[in-house]
């Protein structure tokens, strides 16, 4: 064991006291943000991240390789600086700081890659700039299967450490008392700038790119000798199978964004030199926090600052050195050592035998006063204390007289800057004024981008409400071609005689005499604010928890795929805009206010597109409903109206491949029509089979409406209907928020 840690004044940064109202603007931030549908407001919020960022900023001139190599360097030496903890402790200290290691940097590691999550807009989808930020994080999250994301990596190295407890969902982590405070600063800010992309993006790559050059994560290797790991996946700068050098693939991401000019040059190497400096930051405090816990003292010190609160209560009429248990307990609030003291001298504790010291004995045993008070992970952290006592010297040992108590490295909360302490404050502090778009052009282009004001997300759910109130109406069991119930066996049957039925009216369909000429263009034109926004019923499940989760995975892939993969030449919108050039339509680009203007458009093609970017926002609070909306889509033509659109095309000497690669990679046997229906049996098998709310039934029916709304009734009494949802809606938030105004929520 090393020298004692007391002795040279090290103060560690730990876990926020519980009941400390609500941890550190840090833990909450972390929480809130990691929601894939959270909402983070422009304005002073934007300002005070911005300004953190620029606090780090190089002076000078800078070339990425030097970064890189700086990065790398300091990766090396602050390894170096935690494998040297390792060499000092024995197997039992070792273990300890494996465990301690691993969950410091836990919200980091959880979320490795979150912060790209929201790069690609319905805007910016045919961006050959922005598809190479979705292929990187595409690699990051596993395409196309669940739990394969770094961050899934790291959960399974918690797990075999037996340290996942509050892992999952990631907003779960921020209420672990292990944890410090410190470790919550970088990811937090990098999930709030995640979800103001179009504010950070440069700055995000920036940070990525750090992140790649650091490589693997320093505090680590201490733990690598005590668990295997998918090590390959940890490490930031890992490649993903096959693919190319994730480093590679950003810094040349990061370049082009420098090539862009001076102020997104700036915002690069920013990025890059705030990522380096909270790094540094978060591994110093890390370091110092496994120094001290090599200090059997240490962790006991903890452990009664975390139990103090609770155990001051039934400890009142308990009496150490003529003062109340209680009165101590409170003390150790502040500071434990006192209270560690007096325990120490006390006849609860045999020094150096805890086997046969009552305090984890006779206390904790099944008919003992304190029975399961204490975990079996507490109980090993009060017998190494305690057996550490019976030294004269070294660590773990009672203070001595004379000595110091500020020598102490008490476990506490980092102080926070006050230039940080308002954004918990302001991630909530944007008012709802009920000024949205004034008409659907105007949302459809306010909502090319994944960020939005306070008054745009409410209008979207408003939106999404009165079109399903719309979708639902005289919703009977004939008028959806899913089943009534779902059952067990699973939708592929039913998904094979829907295909089988799309053959035969086709063959029925082929002496029909085809559309016109101007019908075909028309047709193509009106379709282009649905077509060149493929796939953004699905935008929500970029997010990084449900991108690899059980029902998310393939719906990424889905989404993947309508991209491209990453490559323009696959593009599902720049394929399409080579169909209208070929009809001499050459229209603005499809997040122009231009587009959204044109007059080549009627207003009502601007419907379905804009409930389309609506839901897709809502991937959490609409979920039955967006698979339901998905396999409606993604069968809609398949084996059939796609065959028939391409003699259409054909025809008149049009390009037939958009609608070819639909009918193929739509497929119902591997294609998107299929794992849009194992999508659905996976929410449909996890719930219980009962009526009420969130029972299989009441989903189900949910599910059935999301595929009416791809083609809901368009009559007068359908849209009234709508409108009542809507007015309902309206009345209900109105109502809520009146009495949490009034509760003081």
């Amino acid at each position: 064991m090393p020298k004692n840690a007391m002795s040279v004044g090290v103060r560690a940064s730990a876990a926020s006291t519980p009941g400390d109202g609500g941890g550190s603007a840090f833990r909450r931030i972390y929480a809130r943000v990691a929601d894939p549908e959270a909402f983070v407001p422009a304005g002073e919020l934007v300002d005070v991240v911005r300004a953190e960022v620029s606090r780090s900023a190089f002076g000078g001139e800078q070339q990425l390789d030097t970064l890189v190599r700086q990065a790398a360097d300091w990766s090396a030496s602050s390894a170096e600086h935690f494998a040297a903890l390792g060499k000092n402790a024995d197997s039992e200290g070792r273990r300890l700081l494996a465990r301690r290691a691993a969950l410091g940097w836990a919200p980091l590691g959880l979320a490795s890659g979150a912060w790209l999550q929201w790069l690609t807009s319905p805007g910016s989808g045919d961006d050959p700039l922005f598809l190479r930020a979705l292929a990187l994080y595409a690699s990051d999250i596993g395409v196309g299967h669940p739990g394969a994301a770094r961050g899934s990596a790291y959960l399974g190295l918690l797990r075999q450490l037996r340290l996942s407890e509050n892992a999952v969902p990631l907003a779960r982590l921020a209420t672990d008392p292990r944890i410090s405070d410190e470790a919550f600063r970088l990811p937090a800010l990098l999930l709030v700038m995640s979800r103001r992309p179009g504010d950070f993006c440069a700055e995000l790559i920036g940070a990525d790119l750090c992140l790649r050059a650091v490589a693997f994560p320093p505090p680590l290797v201490l733990v690598g000798p005590e668990a295997r790991a998918d090590w390959e996946a940890i490490d930031y700068s890992g490649t993903r199978g096959d693919g190319p050098s994730p480093t590679a693939q950003c810094a040349a991401i990061a370049d082009a964004l420098i090539q862009a000019g001076p102020e997104s040059q700036d915002r690069v190497y920013a990025g890059f030199a705030w990522a380096l400096s909270a790094l540094r930051g978060q591994a110093e405090a890390l370091h110092d926090e496994l120094s001290a816990a090599l200090d059997p003292a240490y962790d006991m010190a903890q452990l009664m600052m975390l139990r103090a609160r609770e155990g001051s209560v039934y400890h009142g009429q308990v009496m150490l050195e003529e003062r109340p248990v209680a009165a101590w307990l409170k003390d150790c609030l502040r500071d434990p050592y006192p209270f560690l003291e007096v325990l120490a001298r006390s006849r609860l504790i045999k020094p150096g035998r805890s086997g046969i010291s009552p305090l984890i004995n006779s206390l904790v045993g099944e008919r003992g006063p304190m029975f399961r008070v204490f975990s079996p992970d507490d109980l090993g952290i009060i017998s190494r204390w305690i057996d550490s006592l019976g030294a004269e010297t070294g660590p773990g040992r009672a203070a001595r007289d004379g000595e110091p108590t500020g020598s102490r490295p008490v476990p506490g909360r980092a102080a926070e800057p006050d230039r940080l302490a308002r954004l918990p404050y302001l991630l909530t502090s944007a008012p709802v004024t009920g000024t949205g778009p004034r008409d659907l052009r105007e949302a459809y282009h306010l909502l090319m981008m994944r960020t939005a004001s306070a008054d745009l997300r409410d209008w979207s759910l408003r939106y999404v409400m009165g079109w399903l109130g719309r979708t639902r109406h005289r919703m009977g069991p004939e008028s959806v071609s899913l089943p009534q119930r779902w059952k067990p066996e699973g939708l592929r049957p039913w998904l094979q005689a829907q295909h089988d039925g799309h053959a035969e009216q086709f063959a029925l369909s082929a002496e029909t005499e085809l559309p016109s000429r101007q019908a075909v263009v028309d047709d193509a034109v009106q379709t282009a604010p649905l077509t060149l926004i493929d796939g953004s019923w699905l935008q929500g499940f970029t997010d990084y928890e449900l991108a690899s989760s059980g029902i998310g995975h393939s719906l990424f892939e889905t989404y993947w795929d309508e991209l491209g993969n990453g490559e323009p030449k696959l593009n599902h919108p720049l394929i399409y805009r080579e169909v209208l050039k070929g009809m001499d339509v050459d229209l603005p680009p499809t997040a122009s206010r231009e587009f959204a203007g044109w007059p080549g458009f009627r207003d009502t093609s601007f419907e379905l597109p804009v409930y389309w970017l609506c839901i897709g926002r809502f991937p959490r609070t609409f979920l039955p409903e967006v698979l339901g909306l998905n396999l409606a889509m993604e069968l809609s033509g398949v084996g059939g109206t796609y065959r028939r659109a391409a003699m259409a095309l054909r025809e008149y000497g049009f390009d037939t491949r958009f609608v070819d690669i639909h009918n193929t990679i739509d497929n119902v046997a591997t294609g998107h029509s299929a794992w849009a229906t194992d999508a659905v049996d996976t929410l449909m098998a996890g719930l219980p089979d009962s009526s009420g709310p969130d029972g299989r039934s009441e989903v189900w029916e949910r599910v059935r409406s999301g595929y009416r709304s791809l083609n809901p009734p368009r009559g007068f009494l359908a849209r009234r209907a709508g409108h009542r949802a809507e007015r309902r809606w309206r009345h209900t938030k109105a109502v809520t928020s009146a009495g949490e105004e009034y509760f003081g929520v």
